[in-house]
């Protein structure tokens, strides 16, 4: 296979919204990209809150909330796919500074970029005590796309992407991570108008 036909890898990437995607459930998102391959692509939304904070969260799964940094956090709604699911998006661990291939949660996607997504309850529980990662993002639920189908999207202008910042997932404000995530393409939202049905 020629590198011209190479198929684009956007893990650590974000995809941001374009103004023509209407979809209300991805109108004006940030997807953090964590897999991306010939078969699909899985990612968080990184910008629509949920309703529950962190600590009404670890309320119904009764377990303390020993950060107080934490607390007021929202959980993110992040995408359509198992939203009764806890995905929590948080700095890499590393178990043992010379093995760090072997993450420290049990069930833990490592994101080659430095990031880590934990599915599994041992996180949650390092968190409530005050010790884990410090910098988390817990959302319920993810985006998935099918083999194919995001690169018919990117076509489609649904979606530009940029590498990943994590300081817009951890550093900056929910209502900016939009405006932010186009920054990093040195673009704000108005010019996107004048873009959109352009390939």
């Amino acid at each position: 296979m020629s590198s011209d036909s190479a198929p684009t890898n956007l893990t650590n990437h974000f995809l941001i919204a374009m103004p023509s995607l209407q979809d209300p459930l991805f109108s004006r998102s940030v997807v953090y990209l964590c897999e991306h391959s010939h078969r699909g692509a899985l990612g968080l939304v990184i910008n629509k809150p949920c309703e529950i904070s962190l600590k009404g969260m670890f309320d119904k799964l009764e377990l303390p909330l020993l950060r107080p940094d934490l607390g007021d956090a929202p959980v993110f709604f992040g995408g359509p796919v198992q939203t009764e699911r806890g995905f929590v998006l948080h700095e890499a661990i590393f178990k043992d500074a010379d093995k760090p291939e072997e993450p420290v949660y049990s069930c833990t996607l490592m994101i080659p970029g430095g990031l880590e997504m934990t599915t599994s309850r041992d996180v949650l529980e390092a968190i409530s005590t005050g010790s884990g990662p410090r910098q988390v993002m817990v959302s319920l639920g993810y985006s998935a796309w099918g083999e194919g189908q995001l690169e018919s999207e990117l076509i489609d202008n649904s979606w530009i992407t940029v590498e990943a910042d994590v300081r817009v997932i951890f550093d900056t404000p929910v209502d900016q991570r939009y405006d932010q995530a186009l920054q990093l393409l040195g673009l704000e939202a108005w010019m996107l108008l004048n873009d959109a049905g352009h390939a």
